[in-house]
């Protein structure tokens, strides 16, 4: 690109037909809201500023919006303010005082066009600056058309205007080529065109559809970009609509990791955020969940009904049926349930093995340690061939605040055994089964009793 790029995402409407009392842009396609796939598309753009046109619930929009968005692009994020929805052109007009201080280029969309690829709007870019045009619209044709605006040409193929469809007459009605809605502008002559906006249509709105006629009126060029896939422009504006985008977009994703080499056993009965990355021979059985910014390694095998959140998996991992792991990690070789649960950074380094009915909470499991049986494991931090005997709990919450649980190496962790953090057990250290151990362990010792008391020195 041989200019600064922006981009102005238009986020303010409540989006009636969803039937909700909450904001369009808000509902979800996978474990992300629709503006979380528009931002993560503006940002592939590198532009300079992405401003983003708020109105109602714009405090939670914009919530949702910083959260979306990468901290590397973080200061990127403008908000603009639209107090009253009256049309496409009033929302870019409620900008016009920020678009002022840009630079270069400006490119317009929705923010209900989850499927918009950054591909699309860097072909929209390019024939702009090549065409040297104040304005650049991207057009499809579909036939019957649906409720979009026409494109109106001249004998000569040349555009001519953009009619709305409840302001066409019946031969303008006929036409199939139609406006999606995505443009890029040059940021001058747009703020000059926007002057000179009248709501004067069957909507009483201010049309942003008009703004390229204006550029016209003023002998500036304004061109327009045929693009194939009519689809990947549609926005979203029933529950319907979303439902058909999500299961589009899910499956472009299972098409894209089944052609790198994954296994997907049933893809029918499989919901993978198209955030989610996945290594080669990774095999995933059916009815299995993976959302967000999960990363999954190679020679993995994900059992059913298992659903993972911003999970970290390594390589050769196996996770058996029915567990759920979020924001934890996984180094290599481990092996978890089935039925367990790893939560708020969980981590196991390499060939730990977590069994049934194990919950693992902000703790970290070191290498080749084993916690097969129905055991809470909470704030601690266990080291390296541990094993770890069922219903053990760490007792780390005090009734004020949650307190820390140590347990050096090749400790033996006999069942049943209740550890009253703040505690720490030596290395080489053993619980009897039964134990509830209040103070710490010292290394190479047998502790057992309520409360624990050294029975013996180990190495003795």
């Amino acid at each position: 690109m041989k200019v600064p790029v922006n981009v102005l995402i238009l986020a303010a409407g409540l989006g009636t037909r969803m039937k909700s009392s909450q904001a369009k842009v808000l509902h979800k396609i996978g474990s992300r809201p629709l503006i979380a796939h528009v931002l993560r598309t503006a940002a592939r753009l590198n532009p300079e500023n992405i401003f983003v046109v708020v109105g109602h619930q714009a405090g939670k929009v914009e919530e949702a919006a910083r959260a979306s968005i990468a901290p590397a692009d973080a200061d990127k994020l403008r908000f603009v303010m639209q107090t009253e929805q009256r049309g496409t052109g009033h929302a870019v007009k409620c900008a016009a005082g920020a678009l002022k201080d840009a630079r270069g280029l400006l490119v317009v969309f929705y923010g209900d066009t989850p499927a918009v690829k950054a591909e699309t709007l860097r072909k929209l870019i390019a024939e702009h600056e090549r065409a040297g045009n104040a304005a650049t619209l991207v057009t499809v044709r579909i036939d019957p058309p649906p409720a979009y605006g026409r494109i109106v040409r001249n004998a000569q193929g040349d555009f001519l205007k953009i009619v709305e469809e409840r302001d066409c007459s019946p031969e303008e009605r006929a036409i199939t080529e139609v406006n999606p809605g995505l443009y890029c502008f040059d940021i001058p002559a747009l703020l000059d065109a926007l002057e000179r906006l009248s709501p004067h249509n069957a909507q009483n709105e201010y049309y942003l559809t008009d703004v390229p006629q204006h550029m016209l009126d003023d002998s500036l060029r304004v061109g327009t970009v045929f693009h194939e896939d009519a689809h990947e422009l549609d926005g979203i504006n029933t529950r319907a609509e979303l439902a058909a985008m999500w299961k589009r977009l899910r499956y472009e994703t299972i098409d894209r990791l089944m052609a790198n080499g994954v296994t997907i056993v049933d893809p029918d009965s499989t919901y993978i955020d198209d955030s989610v990355e996945i290594g080669r021979d990774t095999v995933i059985h059916p009815q299995v969940i993976i959302e967000g910014d999960s990363r999954i390694g190679a020679n993995c095998e994900i059992r059913s009904w298992s659903h993972l959140i911003n999970a970290e998996i390594g390589d050769e991992c196996k996770i058996l049926n029915s567990c759920v792991i979020v924001s934890s990690k996984l180094v290599a070789r481990n092996i978890v349930g089935p039925f367990a649960h790893l939560r708020l950074h969980a981590e196991l380094a390499e060939d730990a093995v977590v069994g049934n009915f194990v919950e693992i909470k902000k703790s970290r499991l070191g290498r080749k340690t084993k916690s097969m049986h129905l055991t809470y494991l909470g704030d601690a931090t266990i080291g390296d061939r541990v094993n770890i005997g069922a219903a053990t709990v760490t007792c780390n919450y005090d009734g004020r605040q949650k307190n820390p649980t140590v347990i050096e190496d090749d400790v033996k962790i006999g069942s049943d055994t209740m550890l009253v953090a703040p505690v720490r057990v030596g290395r080489g250290s053993m619980t009897g089964a039964g134990s509830v151990v209040t103070k710490d362990v010292p290394p190479d010792s047998l502790v057992a009793g309520v409360p624990a008391q050294v029975k013996k020195k180990l190495k003795e």
